[in-house]
């Protein structure tokens, strides 16, 4: 275990994330982990002084500054194993979706990942996880067979459903507020290629797409999953020249049933008239991060922030259009939920949101003309909002209690403050989207 204080070398390069929304902090330490010991030596270091502890493997979610606190960085712990026979993949704290596809794919098997293989996995995965094969599956909590973690007393412990089912229940969907997680075991699923890509669409047609896919949507199987993303790109060689420096609705496609079949659902999409740009096409899992084909390299700050829509009228879709389109300063994804997302797992979880029909995020640099057009749309959505949010869509303008809170039901929330008092009376772990003690002690 390595230690870095402020002043010395290689402690702003272990404090720094790949969002620099909450870059600004200064942790009294950070610690860079190599191993499940280095993690429960950190937790104990920081209960022995009074601190609070935070996590980060990619830092691409950052909720709060982690100004004195005790930084746990897992990016070393990036180990993967897959047993092929019972389709599981044993993962580590610090391993990235992508390392994690390279020791999958091969067998013909996929993880619940998200659109990024840049993400780290076990944030991803305890903040519920959204991805590609969701509305066929469900959460990627949904599918955590067993996890180990330390918990705020600096013990190692192994929780399943059998062992200690209220830890289980509560750290799939609620981060890192009951420890930090130094490695899970996850199901994989038998698929080796999808049908996906993007169809990219000339801004001025941003209102046409945007009703269409929402009626075409309607109508998908839940091998379907899509989204619309709408956004102005920078004029640089990186992009395809079609894209460069203008405004587009990228209308992302994953399908994971049969090609043919992807083809047909696909076409009332290419024949709503001529695009910029069309990807979509049979390819294996491997290359599933080039459907989205989110930013992975430099560091940037954006404010990021999501509602949870139910079925939203004309009305709504209008304006999405009038406020998210051409002249945007902020981009905007909105994407399907239902299928499996609406159905209780076979081990239930804290994880929010089954009663959304679509999600709609937003991410903005933090400029005050920018800020107020990106509020203006999120008010203007109420009436078709189910009053929740998603943790992993969520930001640093998201980590107050009241909008922690709109990520679970009224009674999951109850019982996960009851939790926190039981495990972490002290509140230890709030270097994140905190879910507080209850004031009434540890029983749920």
């Amino acid at each position: 275990m390595t230690i870095f204080r402020r002043g010395e070398p290689g402690y702003d390069e272990n404090r720094l994330g790949l969002n620099r929304a909450a870059g600004g902090s200064r942790p009294a330490r950070v610690v860079a982990a190599t191993g499940e010991h280095d993690v429960a030596a950190a937790v104990r270091l920081a209960a022995e002084q009074g601190l609070p502890v935070g996590v980060m493997a990619t830092g691409h979610g950052p909720s709060v500054p982690a100004d004195g606190a005790v930084l746990v960085n897992t990016r070393r712990m990036d180990g993967v194993s897959v047993d092929p026979a019972a389709e599981t993949a044993w993962v580590q704290a610090g391993a990235r979706w992508e390392q994690v596809l390279e020791r999958t794919t091969p067998h013909g098997l996929a993880p619940l990942n998200g659109s990024s293989p840049n993400v780290g996995a076990v944030g991803y995965t305890t903040g519920g996880g959204a991805g590609l094969l969701g509305r066929r599956y469900g959460f990627a909590a949904d599918h955590v067979r067993r996890l180990r973690l330390v918990t705020a007393d600096g013990r190692l412990r192994e929780v399943t459903a059998e062992s200690e089912p209220d830890l289980f229940w509560a750290v799939r969907g609620a981060k890192d507020n009951f420890g930090l997680v130094v490695d899970m075991e996850i199901d994989l699923f038998p698929i080796s290629e999808l049908y996906g890509g993007g169809l990219y669409f000339p801004g001025e047609s941003t209102a046409e797409v945007l009703h269409a896919y929402v009626g075409w949507s309607r109508r998908m199987p839940e091998e379907m999953a899509s989204s619309v993303l709408l956004i102005s790109a920078p004029d640089v060689p990186a992009l395809p020249e079609p894209l460069r420096g203008r405004f587009f609705a990228h209308v992302r496609i994953a399908y994971s049933g049969d090609v043919a079949e992807g083809e047909l659902l696909v076409r009332p999409l290419r024949e709503l008239g001529p695009v910029l740009l069309d990807t979509v096409r049979k390819l294996p899992y491997a290359q599933v991060g080039s459907i989205h084909h989110d930013p992975a390299g430099e560091p940037y700050v954006a404010h990021d922030r999501n509602v949870l829509l139910r079925d939203p009228a004309p009305e709504a879709v209008e304006t999405i259009a009038a406020l998210a389109g051409p002249g945007s300063p902020f981009v905007t994804e909105l994407r399907q939920f239902g299928g499996a997302y609406a159905r209780a797992p076979r081990v239930p979880n804290c994880v929010g949101g089954r009663d959304a029909a679509y999600s709609l995020f937003t991410g903005v640099v933090p400029e005050a003309g920018a800020l107020r057009r990106r509020d203006e749309l999120l008010a203007r959505l109420r009436p078709w909002s189910t009053g929740g949010t998603n943790l992993n869509f969520a930001g640093v303008e998201d980590s107050a209690p009241a909008r922690v809170a709109a990520a679970y039901t009224p009674a999951d929330h109850a019982r996960l403050t009851a939790l926190k008092a039981r495990y972490d009376p002290r509140n230890l772990f709030r270097i994140n989207f905190n879910i507080p003690p209850s004031e009434s002690g540890g029983t749920p």
